[in-house]
């Protein structure tokens, strides 16, 4: 973000019409105080554009609005009578549509019998239109009653599962009430951002994508699944920018992100069902979010007296799809405990006043907070490893000299890396030496970074190498441990014992382990077998040593099963004891005189 809102607001003199837009993470109040100042910042273009009208403005046109015959709406209110208040108050949104469904039918039988040919079916669609908002807008008005029984203020019931399907990256199943989205999240490569054609400035490609599907099943309708609608790109941009705002930095999290929102079934506010979802999927999936984010919409059912000014009205939380339809507003409003991330509103009156508006804020943003407590009780954080089947990315930062080295004549070492391990390595091209190194799993990401460190790394003290014998002297041996980088096993340090030529021990091409034990001032390598082959005994000897009290207990374990010796065998055992003992006693003593010798010829040998 170059600021914390990004703000599209539209209204007229006195009240707001439609806003759109994102934040990062801005209060509540802050966010009524931008559209305060959007609003008086529009004030003077509102003006200009009424002095443009007074100048050259021309005549309104006005038009003849096509409405139902009086006859037709009079002969459907007629057949629906009491009906229609039982059938739109059906347990669900499908029972409620085929119960005014049935109404519609007679009442289309009854004007084809009664009007003949001056009968048209569509006058009947449009007058069940006018009779559904009277009943659904009265009830909401006057008697605070909704479709499905809740109170304005009331969520439906939010319920959150995730890793729902196994084998991909991270997935999330959310519903609230007849509302669903299945979200997938998949993970990919730098390769795999999409390309922007930035002609007029701004950013070459994004690394985050989110998609939103709505099949016709979704609406328990048949159709075709064809071209991606202006509505679908609409919901998946809003909920692109609102989750937008809690995702990593790229430097820190080096992945192409994709969400898929699949709507599984609609009956209002599937859009902020995808924004739900794709937190919980994301956090699934383990990419390291800064906290989980939850959209939620309100709607608005008014009453106008004769001046146009809004005399009732009821704000409704979470509303559903017919609620949207016969009712004036739509106001998405999504975030985080900490505030807005994305927003839109839309309206089918002239305008909504700023005290409704903050409201809306205040309603909204309550019902937001109990839906994030659903989801921090479904979900916490976010995992701390990604799933088993998401690639595995790692930045790995070299001199930049040595890229050269990594790349190889004609790409011959990059290539080799490649089909070695199965990896994919990408080199930054600023020269900054930064490689991005794309694996199918750990064990192949461990392999890449291993033969990347053989090609550019350099000799550390401390570590054990496994190079070749590269230069035999009397003095000693050169050991190539990485590529072009050798250093010197002094005789001394070749083995734990007297050595009296270096051939003994190793010829030229030989492959040996040695251990750095130093580095001069003049970067002169010191490597040592000797350190290199204990140091192996010891990790050896101790793990000998983990697995004793193992091999003990089966031990005892077995002698308790085990039938008890004999006296005579008891004693015989004691014997064998006894002559190993006195065996081993000449044996250490004759070592122990070896070692003498050897050590004052040592001794006579450095003197001289």
């Amino acid at each position: 973000f170059d600021s914390a809102l990004d703000l599209v607001y539209v209204g007229n003199e006195k009240e707001m019409m439609m806003i759109e837009g994102s934040a990062d993470q801005v209060s509540e109040d802050r966010f009524v105080e931008a559209l305060e100042f959007a609003h008086d910042a529009i004030q003077d273009i509102i003006a200009a554009q009424r002095e443009l009208a007074a100048l050259c403005g021309k005549e309104k046109k006005e038009f003849d609005l096509i409405v139902a015959p009086d006859a037709v709406l009079d002969i459907c209110r007629e057949i629906s009578g009491d009906r229609m208040q039982e059938a739109i108050f059906a347990d669900s949104k499908q029972e409620r549509e085929i119960a005014v469904s049935g109404i519609k039918e007679e009442a289309r039988a009854t004007c084809e019998e009664r009007l003949g040919d001056d009968y048209d079916k569509n006058h009947v669609s449009m007058a069940f239109e006018i009779i559904q908002e009277e009943v659904y807008r009265d009830n909401i008005l006057e008697r605070g009653k909704r479709a499905d029984g809740r109170a304005p203020g009331d969520l439906r019931e939010v319920t959150c599962e995730t890793g729902v399907v196994p084998r991909v990256h991270g997935s999330a199943l959310f519903t609230r009430g007849e509302t669903q989205a299945l979200v997938l999240t998949t993970l990919g490569t730098s390769r795999d951002v999409q390309d922007l054609d930035g002609l007029t400035g701004g950013a070459a490609s994004k690394s985050f994508l989110l998609h939103y599907n709505f099949p016709p099943f979704s609406v328990g309708e048949a159709g075709r699944f064809g071209f991606t609608s202006r509505r679908e790109i609409g919901h998946g941009a809003l909920a692109e920018r609102s989750v937008l705002p809690v995702l990593p930095l790229e430097d820190e999290f080096p992945y192409a992100i994709r969400l898929v929102s699949e709507v599984m079934s609609s009956n209002g506010s599937t859009s902020m069902a995808s924004v739900c979802g794709g937190s919980l999927a994301l956090m699934d999936a383990g990419v390291p979010t800064s906290e989980h984010v939850a959209g939620i919409s309100t709607g608005l059912v008014s009453k106008s007296d004769d001046d146009g000014n809004i005399s009732k009205y009821v704000i409704l939380t979470d509303i559903i799809g017919a609620e949207d339809h016969f009712g004036d507003m739509d106001f998405k409003v999504c975030g985080t405990r900490k505030g807005v991330t994305g927003f839109q509103l839309d309206l089918k009156i002239h305008g909504l006043p700023f005290s409704i508006a903050k409201e809306a804020v205040i309603q909204v943003t309550k019902a937001r907070h109990e839906i994030l407590d659903v989801m921090e009780a479904a979900l916490p954080s976010h995992r701390k490893d990604l799933r088993e089947h998401a690639p595995q990315i790692e930045v790995i930062e070299i001199d930049p000299e040595k890229i050269g080295a990594l790349i190889g004549p004609g790409g011959k070492n990059i290539r080799r890396i490649t089909e070695v391990t199965g990896a994919n390595i990408d080199i930054d091209d600023d020269n900054s030496g930064k490689v991005r190194v794309y694996a199918k799993d750990r064990e192949a990401m461990k392999r890449a970074k291993d033969e990347i460190d053989v090609v550019t790394g350099e000799i550390e003290a401390g570590k054990i190498y496994r190079g070749i014998v590269r230069g035999v002297k009397d003095f000693g041996a050169f050991v190539e441990c990485l590529p072009g980088k050798e250093g010197l096993v002094h005789i001394s340090e070749l083995a734990d014992f007297r050595v009296n030529r270096t051939e003994d021990i190793c010829k030229l091409g030989d492959e040996i382990i040695v251990k750095c034990i130093g580095i001069d001032e003049r970067g002169r390598v010191k490597l040592s077998r000797r350190a290199a082959m204990e140091e192996q005994e010891q990790q050896s000897a101790e793990k000998e040593e983990e697995a004793t009290p193992a091999t003990e207990s089966a031990d005892n374990a077995e002698s308790a099963d085990a039938p008890e010796e004999t006296a005579e065998q008891s004693g015989d055992d004691a014997a064998t004891e006894e002559t190993s003992g006195d065996a081993g006693a000449e044996e250490a003593t004759d070592e122990s005189g070896n070692d003498s010798t050897e050590g004052s010829e040592e001794d006579t040998n450095k003197e001289s």
